[in-house]
């Protein structure tokens, strides 16, 4: 796509990819402002594919009280999620933390199952991409929508995801580009983190190196905060290949800083442009 050819798109549709504290959601928010729908990868997933999976949780910790029990069971009272798209706790409360349950913590099969169901959700999420493409233009009349993905995108190894997303958007990653940015981003998802997933051999390798760093013999004798305080750098630096690589083959690239001085829609389109001109992709 030339940068003349983007501007002169219609229906413009555009994947954000990367790392979550880089501005994914800080741009999808402008831009909803400004006339497009914001398809929300882990909105989706916590009301379409994980809803009941996480109000089983909810109702399996309340039936442990007696008195929330009986209402319950007497259908006196309901239990529903409350997800929004800047604020998605219920998504982060299933998937949960790993290590000691005593301190908050997911026992590890328990938080291998979780993580499975999760990254089936986030594939079928972004599978739903042409059909809410169709339903942001047809029923809500939105001419262009922005595609926030999760983080974890990169992780998922399926690759007619990405070719999907290729097919029907445009691929925009957010890279950081200097240590100063990545301490901020790390330090920001380490205070407010949001749903985490981690390809099965990552962790198993992680967990594996934590638990001798720390001379214990198991994950539920982990402290669940200290060990994603810990992981958490390793998960980014792993990602950046990934990311980078889709982003060469499909996509184009801005830097996080860039990112940052968006304000406007015009900001956004010049922005979009100029990843495409300095690219060099026919």
């Amino acid at each position: 796509m030339s940068p003349e050819a983007f501007r002169g798109w219609k229906n413009r549709c555009i994947t954000l990819l990367g790392m979550s504290g880089v501005g994914k959601t800080y741009l999808s928010t402008l831009m909803r402002e400004h006339d497009w729908f914001h398809y929300s990868g882990d909105y989706r997933i916590g009301t379409r594919y994980l809803d009941e999976a996480i109000l089983d949780l909810i109702k399996e910790e309340a039936m442990q009280i007696p008195f929330l029990r009986n209402l319950l069971r007497n259908d006196w009272i309901d239990i529903h999620n409350n997800i929004k798209i800047d604020n998605l706790g219920p998504v982060l409360a299933y998937v949960g933390k790993l290590g000691n349950p005593e301190l908050g913590g997911v026992p590890l099969d328990e938080f291998q199952s979780r993580q499975a169901c999760y990254r089936e959700g986030e594939i079928a999420a972004m599978n739903d991409l042409p059909a809410f493409i169709h339903k942001a233009r047809e029923i809500y009349d939105y001419p262009h929508l922005i595609n926030d993905v999760g983080g974890s995108l990169c992780e998922l190894e399926e690759p007619s995801v990405i070719d999907l997303l290729a097919d029907n958007s445009l691929i925009l990653y957010i890279k950081v580009t200097n240590d100063e940015e990545e301490q901020k981003l790390i330090a920001r998802a380490q205070s407010a983190p949001k749903p985490l997933y981690y390809r099965p051999e990552f962790l198993d390798k992680q967990l594996t190196v934590y638990l001798e760093e720390n001379n214990l013999e198991y994950a539920a004798q982990m402290d669940p905060d200290d060990f994603t305080r810990w992981v958490f750098p390793r998960l980014f630096r792993s990602r950046v290949p990934r990311y980078e690589a889709i982003a060469e083959q499909y996509g184009y690239t801005v830097s996080s800083e860039e990112v940052a001085a968006v304000r406007n829609e015009n900001d956004f389109m010049d922005l979009v442009s100029t990843a495409i001109e300095r690219s060099g992709k026919d």
